[in-house]
């Protein structure tokens, strides 16, 4: 394996949604990894700044601790066994093919992950949709921003995780963090958060443990998971109680403010303080802190979204912000820190059941026209949504026979784990690209290995909806190969030959074909020109501003042309933003004259993406988590991030530095539930639900509430955290009720 060039290669972190800025230079060891990180301090997101996972990231490059041959099970022994690509590739052709000969298309389902580029989230959809005819595709992001996402879009008709830079953050006068701690998940982004706080501004924080992030806030307010809801209503209520509410903003820019107001007029702050546990005179304080400051925003993460009734509480969190005039303004608004990579452009594009290319909805007649247009089929031959990812995965072994999974570890990351590894074993064929042997690929048919995120060039778009290029800096492995030439082999073993390109690059130029138009328009956003900046915000709908009121297709050109417009003169505000389109002039020219198109940094300062432009009020009510406790399990259980790893743990539990800085799961008590149990801290525990049972340390700490446990989700075995999480899905988004469950703990004989 060789570098691609001997200087430092300028890309992104593979990790979390802020998609840190990072060098890669050429190492000259043998053993090691083949580059090493360094710092980036120009790129505008994290400045240089980058966690451990970052820092750490080159360790999955080196000789050793990755995937570097194709794997089929052996039929006689059971065991997986290397072989040719030749093999593999038609060994998954073949059992793709069986399943839908027999039982039919919709036999055959996509699982799809959060963690792959922007080309790879496009190709898997139209692989699904085109090649196998099926609409079972489905994909991890699902377990992420889903509710948000959903709220969003009642809300204000479009959903970008945040509607604003990141960099606001910094410069608002107050932030509402709800069910987030930056501290451990997104460390290079507590900067912001710091520098609020040195700016003036005040912070809030809303968390059922005083994690790191708590330990900064001004005020923390920790109730009982499970009522984020009730917390946000009664919030709401005392806005309206005390004449807070800006009529002139509800009046001129929304609908549906009597129906909210009667809603929240029903959650009194005495009802509240009994469902949630927090005072009234704190609940007063927060209602001080947020309208008393001239700016303010309302920034949601996992908490309050995983839940059976997550887009109902994120929607009552954003109708706290219209109702206030926070909305739809500079320095103010409702945003989501989204989780995954590419968790915002990995929805966008087409590997979620409901969705095409450009955020465009699949039961939508002109929709469907402009994308099949752009693949070359005919509309009515693509398939309709499909099962949403919990669903999905509790089919497997029923209507669906079998399952090509990409980028996703669902035996560790999924809800009621061990019925989904059940499931995964019912399958008739399971095949699983991968850059490790994780828990879900031990367990496939074919393991395909894959290239990693230094090994490949391609776009994410972060938290902020900023479009980004990671860039290769070096040769796969021999062996390897990258997920579009996956696809691209398996659609020519399957009756296309074309259609499936394997240089990301043709990919991007046909995505962007096919979001024109769309909510997520990227039309204007070039490889060139993200090479030559910092990235673009979407919706960019054309290369020249100019040319933007008629680049776009009729159905969105109205409101791109207002998004555009409404941001133009904010877009050159911020300095990153403002580098990242005098790069590209100075790199791409400007031989027509006209400017380049500035991307929306900022969304909704005039109008929000809906019909009339106005933001939509939804009348929301409190109700119970879907489980309750009781007598047999009397302690809420809520699952979380740590610090040193990441998701389902595949990649960050063979860092060794990673490992020793947090080596297992572990069990989070308060020392009050921990003495009525006869536990000490650093006893195994059994933490047990109605659906499993797993054995991890205990963790005495006074930072969580007394009725409530913390587990982290990261690794597989007795201390599996999702053995115990609820399936239960919001009805809107589907997301699952990862964040509360009853549970009872068992102390364990020493």
């Amino acid at each position: 394996m060789t570098a691609a060039d001997t200087a430092t290669v300028e890309t992104h972190c593979p990790y979390c949604a802020l998609q840190c800025g990072m060098g890669l230079r050429p190492t000259t060891g043998v053993d090691g990894p083949p580059v090493e990180v360094v710092e980036r301090p120009d790129f505008p997101v994290n400045r240089g700044a980058l966690c451990g996972k970052g820092r750490t990231a080159s360790e999955l490059l080196a000789p050793g601790a990755r995937l570097v041959s194709p794997l089929v099970r052996d039929p006689d022994t059971g065991e997986l066994v290397p072989a040719g690509w030749d093999t593999a590739l038609d060994r998954v052709a073949e059992g793709l093919r069986r399943a839908g000969a027999v039982y039919g298309r919709d036999a055959v389902g996509v699982f799809g992950g959060g963690g792959l580029t922007n080309e790879k989230a496009y190709a898997l959809g139209k692989f699904a949709r085109v090649v196998l005819g099926t609409s079972q595709i489905d994909y991890n992001g699902r377990f992420c921003m889903s509710s948000a996402a959903a709220a969003q879009g009642r809300a204000f008709g479009l959903d970008r995780g945040l509607p604003f830079p990141l960099a606001d953050v910094a410069r608002t006068g107050c932030v509402l963090l709800v069910g987030s701690n930056l501290a451990e998940t997104m460390p290079p982004a507590l900067r912001y958060l710091t520098e609020l706080k040195e700016n003036g501004g005040r912070l809030i924080v809303v968390d059922p443990r005083r994690t790191r992030t708590a330990e900064q806030a001004d005020l923390h307010l920790a109730p009982r998971p499970g009522t984020d809801l009730a917390l946000a209503l009664g919030l709401l209520h005392l806005v309206v109680a005390e004449g807070r509410v800006d009529e002139e903003f509800v009046a001129g820019r929304t609908t549906g403010w009597p129906a909210a107001r009667a809603a929240a007029m029903a959650h009194w702050p005495e009802l509240v303080e009994r469902l949630t546990g927090i005072p009234v005179p704190q609940l007063r304080e927060a209602v001080r802190m947020f309208c008393d400051a001239p700016s303010s925003m309302v920034l949601t993460a996992r908490g309050p979204e995983q839940q059976a009734k997550g887009t109902d509480t994120v929607g009552a969190w954003i109708n706290l912000c219209l109702a206030t005039g926070r909305a739809g303004r500079e320095l103010s608004g409702y945003g989501c820190l989204t989780g995954q990579g590419n968790g915002q452009g990995g929805r966008e594009h087409g590997q979620k059941a409901d969705q095409l290319p450009g955020y465009r909805r699949l039961d939508d007649p002109a929709a469907r026209r402009h994308v099949a247009a752009v693949w070359g089929v005919d509309p009515d031959a693509l398939p309709g949504p499909g099962r949403s990812a919990y669903e999905l995965l509790d089919a497997l072994g029923g209507d669906v026979r079998a399952l090509l999974l990409m980028g996703s570890n669902p035996v560790v990351s999924a809800p009621h784990a061990a019925h989904v590894e059940e499931r995964i074993r019912a399958l008739d064929f399971l095949a699983v690209a991968d850059v490790v042997l994780s828990e879900t690929a031990a367990l496939a048919d074919v393991v395909l290995p894959v290239a990693q995120w230094a090994e490949e060039t391609g776009t994410t778009t972060n938290l902020e909806g900023r479009v980004l290029l990671r860039r290769r800096a070096l040769d796969p492995p021999p062996g390897v190969r990258t997920d579009l030439a996956v696809l691209g082999g398996l659609a020519a073993r399957l009756g296309h030959p074309v259609g499936f390109p394997t240089e990301p690059a043709e990919v991007f130029e046909e995505l962007r074909r096919a979001s024109a138009g769309g909510p997520a328009d990227y039309s204007g956003i070039t490889y060139a020109r993200l090479a030559a900046g910092d990235g673009v915000f979407w919706p960019c709908p054309a290369e020249r501003a100019d040319a933007a009121g008629t680049a776009t297709a009729p159905e969105a050109a109205a409101r791109a042309g207002a998004q555009v417009a409404s941001s133009a003169t904010a877009a050159a505000a911020p300095e990153a933003a403002a580098r990242a389109v005098t790069g590209a002039q100075a790199a791409v020219g400007d031989p027509v004259g006209l400017p380049i198109h500035p991307g929306t940094p900022r969304l909704f300062l005039e109008r929000f993406a809906t019909p009339d432009g106005r933001a939509r009020f939804v009348p929301v009510t409190h109700r119970p988590a879907d489980e309750e406790t009781d007598a047999g399990y009397p302690v809420v259980l809520t699952t979380g991030r740590v610090l040193a790893q990441y998701q389902s743990g595949a990649q960050t539990r063979r860092v060794a530095a990673l490992n020793a800085a947090e080596p297992g799961p572990y069990v989070e008590l308060h020392p009050r539930l921990a003495d009525r149990l006869g536990v000490a801290d650093g006893e195994p525990v059994a933490v047990v639900s109605r659906r499993g049972r797993a054995v991890a340390p205990a963790r005495v700490s006074p930072a969580i509430r007394p009725d409530t446990v913390f587990m982290p989700f990261h690794w597989p075995g007795e201390g599996r955290a999702n053995s115990l999480t609820n399936p239960a899905l919001d009805p809107v988004s589907r997301m699952p009720e990862f964040k509360v469950c009853a549970v009872r703990i068992e102390r364990l004989e020493r």
